[in-house]
């Protein structure tokens, strides 16, 4: 590996650990870190040399030849992730909500193969990859994934009984959920996952507003309909799915019953995606998609990548080819609002 000046934005739980695991990986030799951009540079770190390392200062980044982004957000993370780009540098990022975003802005650069984006879906369980890679080779029928860990612990609990407060409230206090938990439970998360993987594998012209549009979270579910599913032995689960529309390729976040024994349905922070394809037929891929060292595992692999010299994702040149009819792809049971309890 040809060594490579690198600036990583952001010292939190992923970046962090992001730094302690390259710090003891043997491509450490062939990294120069030139800092870690924080918020709070006072604030101890759990790797080496962090106090040498962390800065408030984001000057140091126009060094560097690889900017790693998990700092998050669509403003200054996608500024200076933008500005490295258009000075020549690659940037590997975990960015879903900027990437989808601001994803015209990144988009020549997606092209050129010079972001990696990987851990931006699923952490460090690899979908980006097969779906613009070894499953590029299938018709597309159709995609659905459970992209959210937040929800399913949350729905998880609402199964045991508990009502949603009292539900998020568990998950926040166990760590699953933030302190501010909107863009998690009203499936904005899950949305910006989905339309991320829409365009880097069905459409690149797929619109961020229409996903956002149809998208419904599980703020408003009832304890009730949840135990009414049970009786009928199925769990209730936030699922994206991309499938064919009246105009073409549509991307839908809603909550749906899922029948036990469903490959779609798991608990904590386990995440599942389900490419239908012709002449493939179904893929599932599953593992853990949260974490601090799940998506610190799947930065650093982009990060290897990238120091091998390997291009980014890149996505379509055109939409794939529309399925014959909707019967091509199974219907998922939505599940309607109520008044949470």
């Amino acid at each position: 590996m040809e060594r490579r000046r690198v600036a990583v934005l952001g010292g939190g739980t992923v970046g962090a650990e992001l730094v302690r695991l390259l710090q003891r990986h043997p491509a450490a030799a062939a990294v120069e870190l030139l800092g870690v951009l924080v918020r709070d540079a006072e604030r101890e770190r759990p790797f080496a040399g962090w106090r040498e390392l962390v800065t408030t200062d984001p000057g140091f980044v126009q060094r560097a030849d690889v900017v790693v982004e998990v700092l998050g957000g669509t403003g200054l993370a996608a500024d200076l992730s933008l500005e490295a780009l258009a000075r020549g540098a690659t940037v590997v990022t975990a960015n879903k909500a900027a990437l989808t975003e601001r994803f015209d802005e990144y988009l020549p650069y997606l092209r050129a193969g010079r972001v990696h984006c990987e851990a931006a879906v699923m952490a460090g369980t690899p979908v980006v990859g097969p779906l613009t890679g070894a499953l590029a080779g299938s018709r597309p029928l159709a995609l659905h994934g459970v992209l959210n860990g937040t929800c399913n612990v949350v729905l998880a609990r609402m199964d045991a009984g508990a009502s949603y407060a009292d539900a998020l409230a568990e998950a926040q206090r166990l760590g699953y959920a933030e302190a501010d938990p909107t863009l998690d439970v009203e499936g904005v998360d899950a949305a910006h996952k989905l339309t991320l993987l829409g365009r880097l594998a069905f459409d690149p012209a797929l619109a961020w507003e229409g996903v956002r549009r149809a998208t419904r979270g599980i703020a408003r579910l009832a304890p009730a309909a949840l135990a009414a599913e049970r009786e009928r032995g199925r769990r209730v689960r936030l699922v994206a799915s991309l499938v064919l529309g009246a105009a073409g390729w549509e991307g839908r976040v809603r909550p749906v019953a899922l029948p036990e024994g469903h490959p779609l349905l798991t608990d904590g922070a386990t995440n599942a995606l389900l490419f239908r394809g012709d002449p493939l037929g179904e893929v599932l891929l599953r593992g853990p998609g949260a974490g601090g060292g799940a998506t610190a595992s799947g930065v650093l692999g982009d990060l290897l990548a990238c120091l091998r010299g390997e291009p980014g994702p890149r996505p379509p040149a055109a939409a794939a080819p529309l399925p014959d009819a909707p019967g091509a792809d199974e219907p998922l049971d939505e599940v309607a609002d109520g008044a949470a309890a």
